[in-house]
């Protein structure tokens, strides 16, 4: 998905507009006939230069706001050549804004050195005090006093990485600066991007430091990275037969790749990527913000909700707007997301945000236009619909406990037998749970994971499942997931996934997006999952081991949800220890994993307790 969104960025230069074969963007034309394009290197306070891209509207009759976006994906075409789209939609262009493009510290065209997630400063005493907030202050201070017919105020906006650099605009703290919009931003790489709870996320980031390490020096360039070919769709055999995480770089990368090393030296949350989370310094922020994501974002929904729930805790005066839509990375900025694989979700629901919530929101601080936005608008999957609140979670949702019960039950109903019962599995790490029922889609995070059919698994003797009664009424749970097992391992680590399932009747009916040889009759829906890594179950920063045999808490956040289990409908709980190779193989010894050797991988035991002494649950929010 990470190499997905940088495609993106590079063919289609950041567009909006999702091509098909054989179209034609409708807003090029219109772009190269409204807009005079200008390419400035602009100075920063420590004397480096950004590469930026100003499109002005070509009538002159009046002033325009700015609209920016600061990335790391390249702000090609350079030279003569214009984009074929401008701005977060087509409306932008149309109604006409300053927009401004900007590679960013170290990429591209722009001079220094790049830092991946740019440290960010809470002082600047000196000009060599320098980090992303201090570099979107300096350009639009430039931009005030040197593009003409300016109103004086600007907007930022970006998804995914341009999105963290738009959490970081706000840091520069410019008055200018009234609107911002960070949409899926990376708040925190170890745990948006890079891991899950100390789990590392394989595929996602595997395949993309290649393409994205284009130059790790000073000296700018157009040249683009080469993207890595395993000469295999096959990514489940692929990185069995890779072997261990340190054979990334003796097999392939031989060390030339210094964003991947650092990945590779610091799996644990350490102060390399301490000083790489944003949401620590998201305080004193006057800008009005709209916090954007996706339900099923597979690599930034972490950053998504934090980024929001940081904003507003810290913030308490400032205007802050969050939209959660049922879509993929970036999802809701092209195309009608009006399903994700055999999921249907009842009509297009990307127009619906692009023109009634994100051109709204920004026509209203930089133009004046009259808003009628909620703060929070949130779309409520299982039943379709769009649902407002006045904050997140919303403050009708009532915590309860979902135990997992004896004979594979899932209750809201505490155990209560004297007996210390348990489930138990064998887990083999050189025999791993796939993410995916197709092995030949598991070269890349396919997006359609996280709402696929789990059925795939059930001859599976490592992956245990705990479901409800057919529920006699409509369950909607609203807000974050907390799973607390109560657990124990013959081995001293191990990994435990948590699925929450929706699973449908045997007489629910296909739709017209039901994959060939899919029946939803019976079908089980990933509704949410995550990861923990049990060596991190105390503090990311200190792993410690498990103690063979004895029983041990271990629980994790699974995010949050707006689901709604209709009546009819049962709510299942899957727990596996390998998700292969959307995660990495854990070796269940007490190691460092990106530097074990194939002979540490071992099988163990691993048990879930369903009693009333040492109960198993999750911690849900129910409207």
């Amino acid at each position: 998905m990470k190499y997905i969104l940088l495609s993106l960025y590079l063919l289609l230069g950041a567009a909006t507009f999702a091509q098909q074969p054989g179209m034609v963007n409708p807003d090029a034309q219109y772009v190269k006939d409204n807009y005079t394009k200008f390419e400035y290197q602009i100075p920063m306070r420590d004397g480096k230069k950004l590469f930026t891209s100003v499109y002005v509207p070509k009538d002159q009759s009046k002033k325009y706001p700015f609209m920016m976006d600061r990335t790391c994906y390249s702000v090609a075409p350079y030279g003569a050549g214009y984009k074929g789209s401008l701005g977060p939609s087509s409306q932008f262009a149309h109604d006409g804004y300053i927009f401004v493009y900007q590679d960013v510290r170290g990429r591209w065209m722009s001079e220094g050195i790049y830092e991946e997630m740019t440290p960010e400063l809470e002082e600047h005493k000196t000009n060599k005090d320098v980090d992303e907030g201090t570099d979107t202050y300096d350009t639009i201070d430039w931009l005030l006093k040197n593009i003409p017919n300016n109103n004086g105020k600007v907007g930022v906006w970006g998804i995914s990485y341009p999105g963290f650099y738009t959490t970081t605009a706000l840091l520069s703290r410019h008055p200018a600066l009234v609107a911002a919009s960070p949409q899926a931003p990376i708040a925190d790489l170890w745990r948006d991007d890079g891991w899950h709870n100390g789990a590392f996320f394989l595929v996602a980031n595997f395949g993309f430091y290649p393409g994205f390490t284009n130059r790790q020096d000073d000296k700018p360039t157009q040249r683009r990275g080469g993207r890595f070919n395993p000469g295999t769709e096959d990514g489940y055999d692929f990185f069995m037969k890779m072997g261990p995480m340190k054979n990334t770089n003796d097999k392939y990368y031989k060390d030339t790749i210094r964003l991947w090393n650092e990945m590779i030296d610091h799996p644990d949350y350490d102060e390399h990527w301490k000083a790489r989370n944003v949401l620590y310094h998201l305080h004193d922020i006057k800008t009005a913000v709209l916090v954007t994501g996706g339900w099923y974002d597979a690599e930034d929904l972490y950053g998504a909700i934090n980024t929001y729930k940081t904003l507003v805790k810290n913030n308490p005066k400032t205007p802050i707007y969050f939209t959660m839509g049922p879509w993929v990375h970036g999802g809701w900025a092209r195309g009608a997301g009006d399903h994700l694989g055999d999921v249907d979700f009842g009509g297009p629901t990307g127009p619906f945000y692009r023109e009634n919530i994100e051109f709204k929101f920004f026509s209203h601080y930089l133009k004046g236009t009259p808003m009628d936005v909620a703060p929070v608008n949130t779309f409520q999957t299982g039943v379709n619909q769009w649902k407002t609140y006045k904050a997140w979670p919303p403050a009708q949702a009532q915590q309860k406990e979902l135990y997992l019960l004896p004979g594979g039950k899932l209750s809201f109903n505490a155990p209560t037998g004297k007996k210390d019962s348990f489930d138990e599995y064998e887990s083999d790490p050189n025999n791993p749970v796939p993410f995916v029922a197709d092995r030949n889609q598991t070269m890349d995070m396919q997006r359609e994971y996280m709402t696929a059919d789990q059925r795939f698994l059930s001859t599976r003797k490592d992956v245990l499942s705990y479901q409800s009664d057919v529920l006699d009424k409509d369950v909607t749970i609203a807000g974050n997931i907390w799973a607390n097992l109560s657990v124990s391992t013959t081995g001293t680590d191990a990994d435990f996934v948590v699925k929450v399932l929706d699973v449908y009747p045997d007489t629910a009916a296909n739709n017209k997006f039901t994959g060939k040889d899919v029946k939803m009759a019976g079908y089980q829906q990933m509704v949410r999952s995550e990861p923990m890594r049990g060596k991190y179950r105390n503090a990311f920063d200190k792993p410690e081991p498990f103690i063979p045999g004895t029983v041990t808490p271990v629980n994790w956040e699974l995010q949050d949800v707006l689901h709604t289990f209709k009546k009819g409908h049962r709510i299942m709980v899957q727990i596996q220890s390998t998700w292969f190779p959307l995660i990495d193989r854990n070796p269940q010894i007490f190691t460092n994993i990106m530097k074990a050797n194939e002979s540490d991988f071992k099988q163990a035991t691993h048990k879930i307790y369903t009693s009333k002494q040492h109960p198993s649950f999750l911690k849900v929010r129910v409207m």
